[in-house]
């Protein structure tokens, strides 16, 4: 698997809207050091559009994190793929 200029970002949908990005990034940093983290929010409202992108400085952890089967946060099933460039 190849990366764009070392970039491991992954797409983090299905998220609570109750998940910041500060929660966002805790979950997901046992799986490796994450460089930045982002829940989408939408401009009109402020309210989470359900969606976010971790970027892991590492491709240990963003092979740990795309390797496990499943994700929940706060009762929730994520859904985690390979963000598009």
């Amino acid at each position: 698997m190849s990366f764009a200029r070392g970039v491991q970002k992954l797409f983090i949908g299905n998220l609570p809207w109750t998940v910041s990005t500060k929660e966002l990034q805790g979950y997901f940093s046992k799986f490796g050091h994450v460089q930045s983290s982002n829940v989408i929010y939408d401009k009109t409202t402020g309210l989470s559009r359900g969606y976010g992108f971790i970027v892991f400085s590492t491709r240990d952890g963003y092979a740990n994190a795309t390797n496990k089967p499943y994700h929940t946060l706060e009762g929730r099933l994520l859904d985690v793929q390979p963000a598009a460039s």
